[in-house]
């Protein structure tokens, strides 16, 4: 997948100064994904078996992780879907209908959540609730 699909998005853009983040999913983590990814990526990669480590059950603080997924999945599941083409277009439709104010809020939120890991200089916050 790295090579087949990203690998071509990527190698337009300039990546000199990017960052890749994962979470540790065995196969996000296994030392040949983590090898390819360091082609592209030379000690630049968030993971949990790479030299920057993302910390087991750390909180997930990219929109993508705490907010789009739930979003979409909510949105897509509320009636049972027949078939993969149905769903793939029931995602689309789902997508298609955030609108840039919404995205909005959201950043605004990602803004607060980054700020408050700040104040808490990484350690662990018992007391914030994080909700999107």
């Amino acid at each position: 997948m790295l090579t087949s699909q990203f690998w071509p998005i990527i190698d337009d853009i300039d990546i000199t100064n990017m960052w890749f983040q994962q979470d540790g999913a065995t196969c996000h983590t296994a030392n040949e994904t983590i090898n390819l990814l360091q082609t592209k990526f030379p000690d630049r990669i968030i993971s949990r078996n790479s030299a920057v480590k993302w910390p087991a059950r750390s909180c997930d603080l990219t929109p993508l992780d705490y907010f789009l997924w739930r979003y979409v999945k909510d949105r897509v599941y509320t009636e049972p879907i027949e078939s993969i083409a149905a769903l793939k277009l029931k995602i689309r439709d789902v997508i298609n209908e955030i609108d840039p104010p919404f995205c909005q809020k959201v950043i605004k939120n990602f803004d607060e959540r980054i700020d408050i890991c700040q104040r808490g200089r990484g350690g662990h916050l018992p007391d914030i609730i994080f909700h999107s």
